[in-house]
């Protein structure tokens, strides 16, 4: 009997590569950095946040495509120097962007708006004065100026400066029918943001504006109310944005008391919000409401399975619904079926955003079978990220055989592994001519569902991107999906997060060992408040 001690193996942790939601946290921590007020923003100018997202997406590409090199030319180590090396990039990249500031914004204002719009927006984003206020409002103040929409975000009002604006808006405010005030008070302390709201406000009042856009304001329901005078006189109001507002229960339910009047409202967006179920109870109760919706977006609010059910009964009442963005909620199962139920009967919708859902099989199936009789002008359909398997495949299949009008689709990051993948490519093959982007990253795919995808595509004559990226295809299957797409290599994406020898089933404690460590080692990743 062998009674030496045997030595246990050793378990190796590799810290290198992220994984995509490792590197996603790091994409949001850089867009939180880069937008919040800093000594930087106040000498260079605060980014907006859609630039803000696309300078940070573009910035952990680079510093990512460094430190990959870096690990590629060390293969014995564990990744350790790479992640260093990955975070010190982004760190050096994020700070290079704060202190170029904003880029010039181009105007996308069509040449009949051109005597129309009268637009701040471009330029640096910086605080606003009374002198320069002057200057700027100056064509404004024109008695016989014809502008009937008014743009001034990117540009932060104090105290003087609105008050100087108030006057000229006062004068203008029966011939305007747009206004653009998103994020006109940034960097500045909550008194004076609330006063110079408030003051807009009342400047506004009586106005008979057909489109009002206050998002990026931090509003919650102090900055509703404080905008209280305007909304509650607008009763032919066509579109409202309150986009990144801090539109909490209680800010939802200010903006449900204080609209007047819904019968007209064609857009209605409440992305990137703090809502949770209770707020998205006082939307339902609006939406309702809006017999003219054709675009309703409530994406990242924070909404529950309650709140999902309760927007999902409340849209079944939007007949011409034409739009819908659900994205990034927690609706659940329970959520998905009451969405289900509603998409039944909108027989207009062309674009459908549902990823990131938690709709699991019962909920997408739920939705698959209601799609096969119903929006037949179907265009854009995102499941990404909801734990679809195999099992929902078929159904998947089917109401994407029944859409020939379908220009992109994206069931990214869900396991439909090559079984659910050859449905879907075969659903695909017949007609959809007007098809152009597909989306099957991550999603356990190996060498013959890449293949059966790329045929299916390959030759359809307006097709531009196939991302098979994040899956499990083998080092043939890579060369052969390339010498596919070799006469159009632009119409495929990168292969570089392919894992040729990917598991189904992943050591869960391994990964989330590896996942702590990782995201603890970029957790630090901030702006240095200091110049270097």
């Amino acid at each position: 009997m062998d009674h030496s001690v045997k030595t246990p193996p050793v378990l190796s942790v590799k810290m290198w590569p992220p994984s995509k939601s490792t590197r996603l946290m790091l994409v949001d921590r850089m867009t939180k950095n880069i937008t919040t007020p800093s000594i930087f923003s106040r000498k260079y100018g605060l980014l907006a946040l859609q630039e803000a997202e696309q300078d940070a997406k573009r910035i952990e590409d680079l510093a990512f495509s460094t430190a990959n090199k870096h690990f590629l030319n060390e293969p014995d180590s564990d990744g350790t120097s790479a992640v260093h090396l990955y975070a010190k990039e982004s760190s050096k990249l994020m700070l290079e962007v704060i202190k170029r500031g904003p880029l010039q914004l181009e105007s996308d204002a069509p040449a009949e708006e051109a005597g129309t719009l009268f637009d701040l927006s471009g330029g640096r984003r910086a605080f606003i004065e009374l002198e320069e206020a002057e200057e700027l409002l100056s064509p404004l103040a024109d008695p016989n100026n014809s502008f009937t929409k008014i743009r001034f975000s990117n540009r932060s009002f104090g105290s003087e400066a609105a008050g100087f604006a108030v006057e000229v808006l006062s004068s203008v405010k029966d011939q305007l029918i747009e206004v653009d005030l998103s994020d006109f008070v940034a960097g500045r302390p909550e008194a004076e943001a609330l006063e110079v709201m408030t003051m807009f406000s009342s400047a506004l009042e009586g106005s008979k504006l057909r489109s009002l856009n206050l998002s990026d304001n931090a509003l919650g329901e102090k900055g509703i109310r404080a905008f209280g005078s305007l909304i509650k006189s607008q009763h032919d109001l066509e579109e409202l944005y309150l986009m990144n507002d801090g539109i909490s229960e209680d800010a939802a339910r200010a903006v449900r008391e204080l609209l007047p009047s819904t019968g007209k409202i064609r857009v209605l967006q409440f992305h990137n919000n703090m809502t949770g179920d209770e707020g998205a109870v006082a939307i339902a109760e609006i939406v309702k409401q809006c017999p003219s919706l054709e675009d309703f977006r409530c994406s990242s609010t924070r909404i529950g399975s309650d709140g999902g059910v309760a927007l999902a009964e409340a849209l079944a009442s939007c007949g011409r619904l034409k739009k819908l963005d659900l994205r990034d909620n927690m609706f659940g199962v329970e959520g998905g079926v009451a969405l289900a139920k509603t998409l039944s009967v909108l027989k207009e919708l062309t674009e459908i955003y549902m990823s990131y859902l938690n709709l699991e099989d019962e909920g997408a199936e739920a939705i698959s079978e209601a799609l096969v009789k119903s929006a037949p002008r179907l265009e854009v359909v995102e499941l990404a990220g909801n734990d679809i398997t195999v099992k929902s495949a078929g159904k998947l299949a089917e109401w994407i055989a029944s859409k020939q009008s379908l220009a992109k689709v994206n069931l990214s990051e869900n396991e439909l592994k090559d079984e659910g993948t050859i449905l879907i490519a075969k659903a695909l093959e017949e007609g959809h001519d007007q098809l152009v982007e597909v989306d099957m990253s991550t999603n356990m795919m190996r060498r013959a569902g890449a293949r059966a995808l790329a045929q299916s595509v390959l030759e359809k004559r307006g097709f531009k991107l196939l991302n098979i990226n994040g899956n499990f295809i083998s080092e043939e299957g890579v060369d052969e999906v390339n010498e596919m797409f070799k006469d159009s290599p632009e119409k495929l994406g990168p292969l570089d997060d392919n894992d040729p020898e990917g598991e189904d089933f992943e050591d869960e404690e391994e990964e989330d060992e590896e996942e702590n460590e990782l995201e603890a080692k970029l957790g630090g990743l901030k702006i240095k408040q200091e110049e270097e």
